[in-house]
């Protein structure tokens, strides 16, 4: 039985993060009555408050008290005054996992997941989906731009983006779902990279409806070669029932054709890149596996103008065009750098904070491969998203490896985003481009560029 229905008085604990702030747009659009807090103001707070959410700043007890349902962020740790409170009332706790099971219930979710590319490629589907004149409910991790806020509830499926970190995906039974990669991360919960997989291949199996897997990643192939059920794999080349080919991409767009049973389809995005063109595919093919329209899927996907964070241009900083990106994994970095240089781009400047203690210390030999398509590296100290770090391990770690595989490339750890500013001012004239990367406050040092980013 579902505790989540119109009139359920809910109350979420962390409420600005972008996940959390999806789900309580979501929740009252569906007549619940939501309520929140967060530790400090900021715009999504101002902007919940504007959607029907009632917001407190700073944490406690007498926040929520008539809550029936409380939610948390991650972010949130379990001693939380809030999160306390709530147990000695016995309202009901539902984990994020408990969370998209409860949604689930209620409609039918049409999922993507992976690694990374998640919110690019829901976001597609949302255009899609639109195209087709659908109302269909979201819950993605970024707002959708040219269609609105990060949640909405609407009167068909449930779009989602389905995240595997911490194991929030294990209750959930998807309808339809895109698979579009898979690399190690979030070890720290899962362990290893076999027990990933398995909890990948434990969705598919879990999903009733059709499942389409981009084939020429790894790591999603080994996924589907486990599944016990049949699966849709569209890939480069002619080897599978859908492929693409003809495959051309421009500093600010990309094409290619995609070709299936009875079906060829020219597709144009204004968004670049080869790893865009993947989750494209994906999205193309499940859209049509689930009934719909060869133009809705054509003027959906030339709709969407991109998501926030990713391979994002930012501007120009006297003459050196700068894009953020939220590439923190070794393989978003390795993908959203070969796109630069694709684009044409000869001497690319990146700039990298890695993000949490654990993911740095148990990849940093993998992030030094990432780099090779930057002429220069620039290296922060980690962005710890409130993560422990009892043996003071820093960015240097990862700028160590990246110049141990490569000696002539030029290298530099700045430990202070300050310190980044000062390095890239001394690259001016041995940069085309800088690529802002990682998933913490990297993109600050875009307004400590003398002379700005315009």
């Amino acid at each position: 039985m579902t505790v989540l229905k119109p009139g359920a008085i809910v109350h979420i604990v962390g409420v600005g993060g972008a996940g959390m702030s999806g789900v309580a747009r979501l929740l009252t659009e569906m007549g619940c009555v939501v309520s929140g807090s967060d530790v400090r103001e900021s715009p999504e707070l101002m902007a919940l408050r504007g959607a029907g959410v009632q917001v407190a700043v700073g944490h406690d007890a007498s926040h929520g008290s008539s809550a029936e349902v409380v939610l948390w962020s991650p972010a949130v740790g379990p001693e939380n005054v809030e999160l306390a409170a709530a147990r000695e009332r016995h309202a009901t706790l539902l984990t994020r996992a408990q969370l998209l099971a409860e949604l689930a219930q209620r409609q039918r979710v049409i999922g993507i997941t992976g690694t990374h590319g998640k919110t690019t490629a829901t976001s597609m589907m949302v255009h899609v989906l639109a195209a087709a004149h659908r109302d269909d409910s979201r819950l993605l991790g970024a707002p959708v731009p040219g269609v609105g806020a990060n949640g909405h509830w609407g009167s068909g499926s449930l779009v989602l983006e389905v995240d595997e970190s911490y194991g929030t995906f294990a209750l959930l039974a998807p309808y339809a779902l895109g698979l579009l990669n898979v690399e190690a991360d979030h070890l720290d919960h899962y362990g290893t990279l076999d027990a990933l997989e398995a909890a990948f291949r434990d969705l598919g199996d879990r999903t009733t409806g059709p499942v389409v897997v981009w084939g020429d990643d790894a790591g999603a192939r080994r996924v589907a070669s486990g599944m016990s059920r049949g699966v849709v794999t569209v890939a480069t080349g002619g080897s599978e029932a859908w492929g693409v080919s003809a495959l051309s991409v421009t500093r600010r767009g990309a094409s290619f054709t995609l070709r299936g049973p009875d079906v060829v389809l020219d597709l144009a995005l204004a968004v670049t890149g080869v790893h865009n063109v993947a989750n494209a595919a994906v999205v193309a093919v499940l859209a049509l596996e689930l009934g719909v329209g060869p133009d809705a899927v054509r003027e959906g996907l030339a709709a969407f103008a991109g998501a926030p964070r990713r391979f994002q241009f930012l501007g120009s900083w006297r003459g050196v065009d700068v894009y953020e990106d939220y590439a923190h994994l070794p393989g978003e970095i390795s993908a959203t750098l070969a796109a630069t240089r694709a684009v044409g781009y000869d001497r690319v400047t990146a700039v990298f904070q890695p993000h949490r203690v654990t993911r740095t210390v148990r990849l940093a030999p993998a992030f030094a491969p990432a780099f090779d398509d930057a002429s220069n590296v620039v290296v922060t100290d980690i962005y710890s998203a409130g993560e422990p770090n009892p043996t003071n391990v820093t960015g240097a770690l990862v700028a160590e490896q990246i110049r141990a595989r490569a000696p002539a490339r030029n290298v530099v750890y700045a430990a202070t985003l300050d310190g980044v500013a000062a390095v890239l001012e001394s690259l001016h004239d041995l940069s085309d481009v800088v690529v802002l990367l990682g998933a913490g406050d990297v993109a600050s040092v875009a307004a400590r560029l003398a002379g700005g980013v315009r």
